[in-house]
């Protein structure tokens, strides 16, 4: 079906003439309210009265007028214009070169107002062009001169208020306000009639087109360009409109906004002028004239009058959405509010936005669809409803405000026969919601978005966007949502709803039971450690003890995070979790490792229960074990830790094959000589004894461990070689005189030249390095003594108003300080300031 802007009703037709010649063709109407008067070819008015039916659309063999009365006016030539001027009730009539005013009810000429001579043209303007109420304002144009006049028109009397004069006679004039616009033979022309400026618009050939000048309205004229351009000119001369390319045979143009109506010979042609198209053709043989009117248009020919009603804009939306004219929907609605800014096209706009991302929606132009749902503000429960299942999540007291039934079941068969396509509509399904989601368009219906979106990740697969929904505050239904997550087997994110609603147990039993294997889903691969990480934040603790030996027995080293991951102002009493992991051997390692190293405890219960437990761990793992680990830990803490009970620890390695951590703990009790005995015939490492020399001193002088050390080796014959060595590596740490003594007589000096050779050398070289600094001392006292030398002999010049370098106080005691620089001050200032 045709797009239909107006619809065409006949009004009225005039009687066949009884002469072969007819004069009393129809040649002008003027129309207010429902009154129109139409003007003929022999000087006759006639008054017609539209019935109220007439505004109503109506089949062409219908008669909606009756008569009013007839007016001859003399002589039978034709009448060439007329206008109604309802404030005084006056109807001027253009004839015979003049203008007379009749009365618009009974016909009769206005005694008052003598007839204006010599007119070849008239316009009545809204302005009235003068200074005085109760006028309003008519422009003619002159028969004998070329001027316009302007004439200020009351009740009982009018009058000429101004002239302008013109190049060229005018053959068709519009008026908008003070603005009159004029075509010549060869030219369109702009006039300000208060003013008296004028401007050239364009030329024209009137021997090749039709001249027309209409009004537009709102401070515009549509005028016939060249080339068959109708051009739109604002009053101020410029174009903002596009121009429209119509039939070099146009006879007239009027415009109602939206449209442009132009007479053809055989058709009236109606143009949008939103997009300069045509939008409907009239089928119309020998029209002859147009006149606006507020509803749309009247239309002439030499014997009937037609109108031609706009249909309302909001059904021409309408039916341009039914069309799937989409794009064309937007475009009228959206100019329309640009000239008529109605609180009324709010909510209709809304609707057609909405309208038309439905033929979208079917026409899976999905991003369209979702960008016009959302500025037609569309509730989301309309778009659910025409899922499968999905639609299942809405209340029963949700209606649709759409007719949207047959839609709805064109999705059931595609769901059944296209499973692909289908899938299409369920990810734009995925992304609306997502984008109305926290938005007022979710502020009703929030549950029902929420357990849609849950249901398509579920059913979709998607469980990036699942999990966030479920983790994060959500408004899912539980009854609703459960079923759904147990359906497709979504344990992982079920246990995820459970804690968003604040079931902590429900949510932890859930986990364990998919970690344990009961429950089958593959959408997390670590639901033992989110397990362990959920129960290290919870606040609620009994929930935390309930499942922490569950947890320790699955994995100590993992389980124990739920211990040491919790925030710092919400840990467990320290007594009660040591309680529990005495089960949990490895996970008490690293609590107590945790309370030691990160909380830096000083409890010696804490110290001595870390490092038996080390020992334990090495007295139990099996032979082939890796336990430098764990014996490096130890080492560290004996060495580091000063909170340990040295006594109970030896007790416990003294009969152990830990002779280095013997060793250590002889030393910590002062015990140097027999720690040094342990690691060079137990342990059998004379690496360690050696740094163990070095260790137990820390930053003291290591000679006299390295001495009882030289002394060990010297006990046994088979360390002749590592004395040797020992002496080597360390000849500054050893003296000379010392060493000789305790050395066998036996050895003769070259088993010990090299030690000698250093010893004796690094011995000159400390006395010269202190024969040195004592010089350079020595030096610079001489250099300090010069300076005072210097400064004692020379005199100083101590004037009455004198003051010191440093407080600025005038020097008045005779005792007083000078800088190498000759600056006097204070000798209490001397003081605070640094020497140079």
């Amino acid at each position: 079906m045709a797009f239909k802007a107006f619809i065409k009703t006949h009004v009225y037709t005039k009687q066949e003439a009884s002469k072969a010649k007819d004069r009393s063709s129809i040649q002008c109407l003027e129309c207010y309210d429902r009154n129109v008067y139409i003007g003929t070819k022999n000087a006759t008015v006639q008054h017609l009265i539209l019935s109220s039916s007439s505004n109503r659309d109506m089949s062409p063999e219908q008669n909606t007028t009756r008569d009013g009365r007839t007016k001859k006016l003399g002589s039978n030539n034709p009448i060439v214009q007329l206008r109604a001027v309802p404030l005084f009730n006056h109807l001027l009539v253009l004839w015979d070169r003049s203008i007379i005013a009749l009365n618009m009810f009974s016909l009769d000429p206005v005694p008052a107002l003598k007839k204006i001579q010599h007119v070849s043209l008239f316009e009545v303007s809204e302005s009235s062009f003068t200074d005085r109420g109760g006028c309003v304002g008519m422009v003619t144009s002159s028969s004998r001169r070329k001027v316009i006049q302007i004439h200020a028109v009351g009740v009982d009397r009018w009058e000429v208020v101004k002239e302008v004069p013109l190049l060229q006679d005018p053959l068709a004039l519009a008026v908008d306000g003070t603005i009159v616009c004029l075509a010549t033979s060869d030219r369109y022309l702009l006039c300000d009639v208060e003013t008296g400026r004028g401007e050239e618009l364009f030329p024209h050939d009137h021997s090749r087109q039709r001249i027309i000048v209409t009004s537009a309205g709102r401070g515009e004229f549509l005028l016939n360009g060249p080339e068959s351009l109708g051009l739109f000119v604002m009053k101020t001369g410029t174009c903002q409109c596009p121009p429209l390319q119509w039939s070099p045979d146009v006879l007239a143009a009027k415009v109602c906004f939206p449209y442009i109506l132009t007479v053809q010979p055989h058709a009236l042609l109606i143009y949008s002028m939103l997009d300069q198209q045509c939008k409907q053709t009239v089928s119309l043989h020998g029209a002859k004239g147009l006149l606006s009117t507020p509803g749309g248009v009247l239309v002439f020919t030499e014997r009937e009058v037609f109108s031609l009603r706009l249909v309302p804009l909001e059904e021409q939306i309408q039916a341009l959405v039914g069309q799937e004219k989409v794009e064309e929907a937007l475009l009228l609605l959206n100019g329309v509010q640009s000239h008529r800014p109605l609180d009324s096209y709010k909510d209709l706009q809304k609707t057609i936005t909405c309208l038309a991302g439905f033929v979208q929606f079917y026409q899976e132009g999905f991003s369209e669809a979702k960008d016009l749902f959302i500025k037609g503000e569309l509730d989301p429960r309309e778009i659910l409803l025409l899922y499968p299942d999905i639609g299942t999540c809405l209340g029963e007291d949700f209606h649709s405000q759409l007719d949207q039934e047959n839609r709805g079941r064109d999705l059931q068969l595609l769901w059944q026969k296209d499973r692909n396509t289908f899938h299409q509509y369920l990810t734009f399904l995925g992304d609306f919601l997502r984008a109305v989601r926290g938005t007022e368009q979710d502020l009703k219906c929030s549950t029902e978005v929420d357990c849609a979106l849950l249901r398509l990740y579920a059913e979709l697969g998607d469980t990036e966007n699942l999990q966030q929904l479920v983790m994060f505050p959500n408004e899912c239904r539980l009854d609703y949502c459960v079923p759904v997550l147990e359906q497709y087997k979504r344990f992982f994110a079920l246990g995820s709803l459970y804690q968003s609603h604040g079931k902590q147990t429900d949510a932890l039993e859930t986990w364990v039971k998919v970690a344990d294997g009961s429950h089958k889903d593959s959408s997390c691969s670590d639901v033992y450690g989110h397990i362990v990480w959920t129960l290290s934040q919870l606040d609620d603790k009994e929930t935390v003890w309930k499942f922490a030996d569950w947890t320790l027995q699955r994995n100590q080293e993992i389980g124990v995070q739920l211990f040491t991951k919790r925030p710092p102002e919400d840990r467990l009493e320290t007594q009660d979790v040591l309680v529990l992991l005495e089960k949990h051997p490895l996970a008490l390692v690293l609590y107590l490792e945790f309370l030691i190293h990160d909380l830096t405890s000083e409890e010696e219960s804490h110290h001595n229960r870390l490092a038996l437990a080390y020992v334990t761990q090495m007295l139990q793992e099996e032979e082939d074990a890796d336990l430098r680990p764990t014996r490096g830990k130890l080492q560290h803490l004996l060495w580091e830790s000063k909170f340990y009970d040295v006594s109970t620890l030896y007790e416990r390695v003294k009969l152990t094959a830990l002779h280095r951590e013997k060793a250590i703990l002889l030393g910590r009790r002062g015990e140097h000589s027999q720690a040094l005995q342990v690691l060079v015939h137990q342990e059998r490492d004379l690496q360690a004894a050696e740094a163990y020399c070095f260790r137990a001193v820390q930053d003291q002088d290591p000679q006299e461990l390295l001495l009882t050390l030289l002394q060990i080796y010297l006990g046994s014959e088979d360390l002749i070689s590592t004395v040797v060595d020992l002496l080597n590596n360390n000849p500054q740490a050893f003296a000379a005189e010392k060493v000789i003594q305790l050395l066998p007589d036996s050895w003769s000096v070259r088993l010990v030249s090299q030690y000698l050779f250093r010893s004796i050398r690094a011995t000159v070289h400390q006395r010269r390095m202190v024969k040195l600094q004592k010089a350079l001392a020595q030096v610079q006292l001489m250099q300090h003594k010069v300076i005072w030398m210097q400064a004692s002999k020379t005199k100083f010049r101590l004037d009455k108003d004198e003051k010191c370098k440093v407080c600025q106080r005038i020097l008045t005691e005779p005792e007083f300080a000078c800088s190498t620089h000759g600056e006097l001050m204070h000798t209490s200032c001397a003081g605070l300031i640094s020497a140079p």
